[in-house]
């Protein structure tokens, strides 16, 4: 329904006042992700930009300084193509506000374009080839070039080499830059420090070290750039020839910091007490430096909230590193959406260089809104089931699913949220409201998944006032069903684990939700929480084995998750889990898997460990784990995971492993603990790495009943004949702790050990992870998966010799009564309520 009630806006408005004064930093806004998208001026069917827009926020007392841009390009341009270079505005999004400049022609395949910055500014840019639609570069492993990066330090020529266009194959010869960073005063290396060349970019491990690949033979521009700013940024050309490798040692300067004050007035028809957050290009800004949804990289989670004063004025302080390129703008939203306009309409978009002495800088927003429409206000009624804690967010749609922003409260199950811009580029679109941000999984039961258009609204020159009821949430039952049976427990001795495994996937709007989260797991009586932060192998050959950002966990989020778990007396381990573009089997199917191969994978394998074992150490986490399902083709005698066929893993494994066990030990002095597979064939256990390892972190989802409906007693049953007849052997042999760890979805069949996919195979458990798409031909049974639990630890009860229970596959961000292996808000995290806290004899 759709009201125009002006009284009733002045209404909210003083509710929102009263609630949102001093809590603002409660309301958090999610991600962006930028499907294709037709905007004026831009292309239908790739991202694209608006219309190049006048920059008339550039400071006026900065030298400036002209730049060459030089492109020398794989092969000519074809009649009708012209090249641009396109300057790129990361706060509003990389996709969304770009400065497109047209290049001229040297010769057929040398082109170039001059353009002015102000001297200090860090250049974000890449190039882009225009037929009818816009083509952007890649690399010579055919990956996406996010943005190359120059240093403006005065007049200058920058050459590129572009490998390659996304709308053709690279087969052309690549090198690479490998090297490491060192702290000029000390040579400690730097972790979390992003490096680039050619458009290729990673960000360096704990040794400071980082691998850029796929580069054509030639000269580029290498750049190392905090990304708080803590360093100053290091600009220097690097030469790379066909098949090989440039060896680089870079050392960096620290930037010390200063106070920087940003007071700013908003316009008058600002709603109060509404969140102003400060958008910007650093990390302690909101950037993730991640292609999220919509183009968006800078996320209101992340960002800092102005304090509201009493003359009307927003204002913060904050420590900011000296010489940092800060742009940045104001927003009630992120960087796209409620962020602030001129009187133009065009996006604003500030900049300063940090002086060396403390500054205030003194703003004022022209507007929140762009064009004639004037801005809806969305009102959302929600259940009382609503679960405690979850904030309530809007998603909209104008050309896809974008990601969700947060909603202020208004108390008495109610949330609004005032969109202003940018109404100018959109007519109608769809919207839809969810919990905790968590659009596409925890939605509204109208609008659930992917495939909804949502609710559609239209952009109109009348305020709109839109009011929705929410009758239920998808995934959240009003009763849950179950019944647990209480039963005696036999208290176990003090480093009995009673734990909880998170799932291996960290969105960069995860952050507000894990400190509830890990008291939820506190609850249930847990004492150790496993975390599986992430890299991506996003290539495989030449092997890439790098962290993503918005794909992958910063190193500070683990380390702060690490201190929250701490912080309620729950030990921490950490479980370093890769990622894959495609899946594991694939992966080691297309792999070349000869010997340079299986070097460089060792090698790879080693540094991310070495990684998260300094991390561990440096963090307080008590323990860490290796191995996993996916790594047995690398194993003695291994073969690939779908298949009997060998995997060609070198003759010296069992070396290389108890090396990488070695090796780890320098660099932290926890326990190590091997995820050993459990399969229905036998344990497949490497005795000789067994032997070099603390524990089993024994991988368990195997069959338990052949019967559609097991009983409890019959998979019990089964449950103690698999650890007396598989596991015990194993234990008596080794004669270490063995951890049992448990992932059983809540479905149907679950306790089959089988999943069908529908074609006579198997589907793995973390296919039905919430953020995948519904499987329909499963049905969804969360007493089973809570009978399954109970069954297991009934078994585990009866055996003093295993050392610990832990619970796979938590979903942190909000209760989830889906299909997942996740526990969170199910009747199997009751068995755990029950069972935890009487294994550790605290009840």
């Amino acid at each position: 329904m759709i009201h125009f009630n002006r009284n009733r806006h002045r209404i909210i408005a003083t509710v929102l006042f009263v609630l949102l004064i001093g809590s603002s930093s409660g309301c958090q806004i999610s991600l962006f992700e930028f499907p294709d998208i037709h905007l004026p001026g831009g292309n239908n069917g790739s991202p694209t930009s608006l219309p190049d827009q006048p920059d008339d926020t550039t400071p006026q007392n900065l030298p400036t300084a002209q730049v060459t841009f030089t492109a020398i390009l794989p092969e000519a341009l074809g009649e009708g193509e012209t090249l641009y270079v396109a300057i790129l505005d990361e706060v509003t999004g990389l996709a969304l506000n770009s400065n497109s400049y047209e290049m001229n022609p040297r010769d057929p395949q040398t082109y170039s374009a001059a353009v002015t910055f102000p001297v200090g500014s860090v250049v974000k840019y890449r190039y882009i080839r225009r037929t009818n639609v816009q083509i952007l570069e890649d690399s010579g492993t055919d990956s996406s070039i996010r943005y190359r990066m120059y240093v403006v330090n005065g007049p200058g020529e920058n050459r590129d080499i572009i490998a390659s266009w996304i709308d053709r194959a690279y087969t052309g010869a690549t090198g690479g830059i490998e090297g490491q960073l060192y702290d000029v005063n000390g040579g400690a290396p730097l972790p979390n420090i992003l490096v680039t060349a050619g458009g290729v970019q990673t960000i360096t491990d704990s040794a400071g070290r980082f691998s850029l690949q796929g580069l054509p033979a030639g000269t580029h521009n290498l750049v190392a750039y905090a990304l708080d700013g803590t360093y100053k940024t290091f600009q220097q050309g690097a030469a790379v020839a066909e098949g090989r490798q440039t060896p680089v040692a870079i050392y960096l300067e620290a930037a010390p910091t200063v106070s920087v004050t940003f007071n700013v007035h908003v316009p008058e028809n600002t709603v109060p007490g509404a969140p102003v957050r400060i958008a910007g290009n650093l990390f302690q800004l909101g950037n993730t430096f991640a292609d999220l949804r919509g183009g968006i990289s800078a996320v209101a989670d992340r960002m800092p909230v102005l304090v509201a004063q009493p003359d009307g004025r927003y204002t913060i302080s904050l420590e900011l590193p000296i010489g940092a390129d800060i742009r940045y703008k104001y927003t009630l939203g992120d960087g796209f959406w409620n962020a602030e306009h001129n009187s133009k309409g065009y996006f604003v978009v500030r900049q300063i260089i940090v002086p060396d002495n403390a500054t205030i800088i003194n703003d004022a927003v022209s507007t929140w809104g762009a064009g004639n429409s004037s801005p809806i206000l969305f009102e959302a009624n929600v259940p009382p089931n609503t679960p405690v804690g979850d904030i309530i967010y809007i998603q909209f749609n104008p050309y896809g699913w974008t990601e969700p922003l947060p909603m202020w409260p208004i108390g008495n199950n109610r949330w609004v949220y005032k969109l202003y811009s940018p109404l100018n580029i959109l007519s109608s679109f769809g919207y839809r409201y969810c919990r905790a941000g968590q659009c596409g999984s925890a939605d509204d039961v109208e609008t659930m998944g992917d495939s909804s258009k949502g609710r559609l609204v239209t952009s109109s020159v009348a305020p709109q006032d839109i009011v929705d009821t929410i009758t239920a949430w998808a995934w959240l039952d009003e009763n849950s069903p179950g019944s647990l049976v209480g039963a005696p427990v036999t208290v176990r001795q003090n480093d009995f684990i009673t734990g909880v495994e998170l799932l291996p996937t960290q969105h960069p709007n995860w952050v507000t939700s894990i400190p509830q989260a890990m008291q939820n797991i506190q609850a249930l009586g847990t004492n150790w929480v496993f975390l599986t932060p992430t890299w991506t192998f996003a290539n495989t050959d030449p092997l890439i084995l790098a962290p993503i950002p918005g794909k992958d966990s910063f190193w500070n989020d683990t380390y702060r998750m690490t201190n929250q778990a701490r912080g309620l007396n729950m030990t921490t381990a950490l479980f370093p889990t890769p990622r894959f573009t495609t899946n594991p089997d694939v992966f080691w199917a297309s792999a070349s898997r000869n010997a340079s191969w299986w070097e460089s994978w060792f090698n790879h394998y080693q540094a991310f460990l070495v990684n998260y074992a300094d991390l561990a150490s440096q963090s307080g986490a008590q323990a860490l784990v290796i191995g996993g399902e996916w790594v047995s083709p690398a194993l003695p005698g291994g073969t690939l995971l779908d298949s009997d066929t060998p995997s060609g893993v070198p003759s010296n494994a069992v070396d290389r492993w108890k090396n990488i066990v070695s090796e780890l030990r320098n660099h932290f002095r926890g326990k190590i603990f091997w995820a050993l597979p459990y399969t229905e064939e036998a344990v497949e256990a490497p005795l000789e790495i067994l032997e070099s390892v603390d524990g089993v972190y024994l991988l368990w989802d195997i069959k338990l009943s052949d019967s559609p409906i097991p009983t409890k007693q019959e998979m019990s049953s089964e449950a103690g004949r698999l650890l007396d007849n598989g596991i015990a052997p194993l234990s008596s042999i080794i004669g270490k702790p063995i951890i049992i760890t448990v992932s059983y979805p809540s479905v149907d069949k679950a306790a089959s050990g089988c999943l069908p996919d529908g074609q006579g195979g198997c589907l793995r458990w973390q296919e039905l992870n919430p953020y995948n798409n519904d499987i329909n031909s499963l049905t969804r049974n969360l007493q089973l998966q809570s009978d399954i639990y109970e069954a297991i630890l009934t078994a585990i009860n009866e055996r003093a010799w295993v050392a610990g229970f832990v619970s796979r596959g938590y979903y942190p961000p909000t209760i989830l009564q889906d299909k997942s292996a996740s526990v969170h808000g199910k009747p199997a995290a009751d068995v755990l309520w029950y069972w935890f806290p009487r294994f550790l004899g605290l009840q």
